[in-house]
């Protein structure tokens, strides 16, 4: 079985962050790992409060795992402040994983900030480079290229300028453009689009992370980047389309629609016989 770690803050509501990765992964049938840098006291409507693992402790959960379990694909999600970046960037710089996800997470669905608005540059010093790829937003992206985003082209722009400070592929989500959701990959060299209809749903607490924990598990399964975003892209649409109006806000992604739809009902099958 691949094993796929996630690196990134842990969301008590259960549709983003650390668990929204765990669920993704077990989705995928490969094996999750987690190491916590910020605790997140969240719901589907706002963000009460974060406190942060020392960088220490971050460290030190990256040895325990490094130390004993091959990692097939690493996703790295929230880190919220410089020194959380570097205890990270520290040790993807000592055990050199393949198969590196990073989703650079500012803000949480509901718009309440994520990472320190003045950490940006050291994201970009410390984390960038390390990516093979990398999934911005357009907010996200317009805050690390520095500039805005108003078309396909200006996706375009911005992946070049990102893809310049050192990451291998870039992907710029569209989701908060209009339409159709069309996301531009880049590797450098040509760009691809993957499309996908909008549905029109408030429930997409979480997708990002859903999303790029999608992209890393295919990588652990032999994919391509192009093909792991291709599948990655399906699922993620999948699971927005059949999202669950849990909470007062904005309700997570179903994981678990597949698995919900053919795979209990099998099971139940089984007992019956």
């Amino acid at each position: 079985m691949k094993k796929v770690l996630s690196i990134a803050g842990s969301d008590c509501s259960g549709g983003a962050g650390i668990q929204a990765d765990l669920k993704t992964f077990s989705a995928h049938g490969v094996f999750g790992m987690s190491v916590v840098v910020s605790v997140v006291a969240e719901n589907t409507s706002r963000v009460i409060a974060i406190q942060d693992v020392t960088p220490d402790m971050i460290e030190k959960q990256m040895d325990a795992v490094f130390e004993d379990i091959e990692v097939d694909a690493v996703k790295v999600g929230m880190l919220s402040t410089p020194d959380c970046m570097r205890a990270v960037a520290a040790g993807l710089r000592r055990y050199a994983p393949r198969n590196v996800v990073i989703d650079p997470v500012m803000y949480a669905k509901n718009g309440c900030a994520l990472m320190d608005p003045n950490a940006v540059g050291s994201l970009i010093e410390t984390i960038v480079p390390l990516a093979e790829v990398l999934t911005p937003n357009i907010p996200e992206a317009e805050r690390i290229a520095g500039m805005k985003i108003g078309s396909r082209a200006d996706m375009e722009t911005a992946a070049r300028l990102i893809h310049a400070m050192g990451c291998r592929n870039v992907l710029v989500k569209g989701g908060h453009a209009v339409g159709d959701a069309v996301d531009v990959l880049f590797d450098g060299t040509e760009f691809r689009r993957f499309e996908a209809r909008r549905i029109d749903t408030r429930n997409t607490h979480g997708t990002g992370c859903t999303f790029s924990s999608a992209i890393a598990a295919n990588l652990a399964l032999g994919h391509d980047v192009a093909g792991a975003v291709a599948r990655a892209k399906r699922y993620v649409t999948t699971a927005i389309e059949h999202a669950l109006p849990i909470g007062k806000g904005h309700g997570p992604t179903h994981h678990f629609y597949d698995l919900y739809r053919e795979g209990l009902k099998g099971m139940e099958r089984e007992v019956e016989a």
